[in-house]
């Protein structure tokens, strides 16, 4: 009934919301620092490296492999569906790659204690980066369902909202090792998932009144998020010497999010 239910639902208002649900995750991470909980550094990297392995499951298996299948069933060959589908992952990289050279923003990494104003500094453009490339998974979860594929649209929401629990951890701690209190580190973390329904409706939208650009808005998003896999996530979770665990992390979220494209698609 309630699969039946969400069939007959807009795939634009499907989007947004199944988007804004995987942004609130980002909230949800941030719990544990309004607790006396401690997650060490290892910890910290190996969930960072759990997100970026469901980020990259999520990029092939729910994004490309249905792009190909969308662009083949619009009539282009495999070829030309190949081609589509290539321009559109390096557009979307190289999109991100704009951005990140027009909007500050920088990796933080932990070391110094007070409020040295160059720490401080490099904490909010810490903020921003994780606020910036929330856009494109958001816009993943909005093509999901804009494509009319409900069971796609709502692994994406599930991986997206998986991954996005240690971003915000991430940003919560980031905070407090700042002295920021523990109430305004989880405010800032709850509010940096909120982009995530504007790039839902965005690519709902989108994708809903054109959908010819169905294949190039799922290889766009997924271009986007593979660049911030590898520009940004990966070289976090090494930066402190945990490498292992980061991989380990990425391995664990990789074969999730792969088994729930599986049972849920």
């Amino acid at each position: 009934m309630l699969g039946s239910a969400l069939q007959e639902t807009s795939p634009v208002v499907l989007g947004a919301v199944a988007s804004l649900l995987a942004g609130l995750a980002t909230g949800l991470g941030a719990i544990p620092i309004l607790m006396t909980v401690r997650v060490s550094a290892k910890m910290q990297d190996a969930l960072l490296g759990f997100g970026a392995g469901v980020m990259l499951s999520a990029s092939f298996f729910s994004l490309i492999l249905p792009a190909l299948e969308a662009a083949q069933a619009e009539g282009a060959g495999r070829s030309l569906a190949a081609t589509i589908v290539v321009l559109g992952i390096l557009i979307g990289a190289g999109t991100l790659a704009i951005l990140n050279r027009v909007i500050p923003h920088e990796h933080f990494f932990t070391g110094r204690e007070g409020r040295d104003t160059r720490v401080l500094a490099r904490i909010w453009l810490f903020v921003i980066a994780i606020t910036l490339h929330n856009f494109p998974e958001g816009l993943a979860v909005g093509v999901g369902f804009g494509g009319g594929n409900v069971e796609n649209g709502t692994a994406l929401a599930i991986g997206i909202g998986l991954q996005n629990l240690p971003e915000g951890l991430a940003v919560a701690v980031a905070l407090l090792t700042q002295h920021y209190s523990r109430g305004y580190a989880f405010a800032v973390a709850f509010a940096t998932g909120l982009v995530e329904p504007v790039g839902g409706l965005l690519g709902a939208g989108v994708v809903t009144l054109a959908r010819d650009l169905l294949p190039w808005g799922m290889a766009f998003a997924a271009g986007a998020m593979i660049f911030v896999i590898s520009s940004e996530i990966i070289p976090e979770t090494h930066r402190r010497g945990f490498q292992h665990a980061g991989t380990t992390g990425l391995m664990i979220g990789m074969v999730l999010m792969l088994y729930l494209d599986v049972i849920l698609g």
